[in-house]
């Protein structure tokens, strides 16, 4: 179904995992999509293989998100859909954090989401949906996971704000809190494939679905909330974790 034809959607951190997922449901459903990313080499590959346009922009850098809104800007003037799904995973205790870890979580996390918007914000259609990619952390309270689950919470946080804020142009604010995932992520972090082995099975233990989740599944929902489908809904977080933040 061609349900975004005619919408023109961006999509940061779009070269991999969800944000990969994302852009190609994305154009499959009609829209024209345009991606970001950190590696010139990545963005590029990305792009030949969803047959879409791409740019090198480090959300974590303001001055990247000013240059790539000019970009935007020149060549279409306003974008209908703006998927925020960039972000990075950081973990330690509360105890053992230094500050350059939690600058590094809390500069591509939170506020190089927030100035992605605040600078976007000229330039969306009225009645543009914006999605921001949060996480199940953000409403779980996980050991060692306090800098990362505090950047998505705060992004909620922003993400409902927004939508107040852009309700009078008709311009929808979501996000999505996916759970354990099978992205590549966790191996950008330094994880072994043993340890990947076995923090999946730690984590599979503790989804009631017993399985994780699938990249697919996310950039589908991203198109859901991009549609009329989605048209009366804003201000929301829906998160798919196979029950994992259940208390059960």
């Amino acid at each position: 179904m061609n349900r975004l034809t005619g919408k023109i959607a961006l999509i940061t951190g779009g070269n991999s995992g969800i944000g990969y997922a994302a852009a190609k449901e994305l154009k499959a459903q009609g829209a024209e999509v345009f991606i970001t990313g950190r590696r010139e080499e990545a963005v590029e590959i990305a792009a030949n293989e969803l047959g879409v346009r791409g740019k090198v922009a480090d959300q974590g850098q303001l001055a990247a998100i000013d240059e790539l809104a000019a970009f935007i800007k020149h060549r279409y003037g306003k974008i209908d859909i703006l998927f925020i799904n960039a972000g990075i995973v950081g973990g330690a205790s509360i105890e053992q954090s230094t500050e350059e870890a939690f600058d590094t979580v809390m500069n591509i996390n939170f506020k190089g989401a927030y100035f992605t918007l605040s600078k976007f914000i000229p330039l969306l259609h009225d009645g543009a949906s914006v999605v921001f990619l949060s996480s199940n952390t953000a409403s779980m309270d996980g050991a060692n996971s306090s800098v990362y689950s505090s950047s998505k919470a705060a992004l909620n946080a922003v993400m409902r704000i927004a939508a107040v804020e852009l309700a009078p142009r008709q311009i929808r604010v979501n996000s999505i809190s996916p759970g354990p995932t099978q992205t590549e992520i966790m191996k950008k972090a330094g994880y072994s494939d043993e340890q990947l082995l076995q923090l999946n099975d730690w984590m599979i233990d503790r989804v009631p679905l017993k399985k994780l989740g699938q990249a697919e599944d996310v950039g589908k929902l991203v198109a859901y909330f991009s549609s009329d489908a989605a048209r009366f809904i804003t201000g929301a977080e829906l998160i798919m974790d196979g029950g994992m933040s259940l208390k059960y």
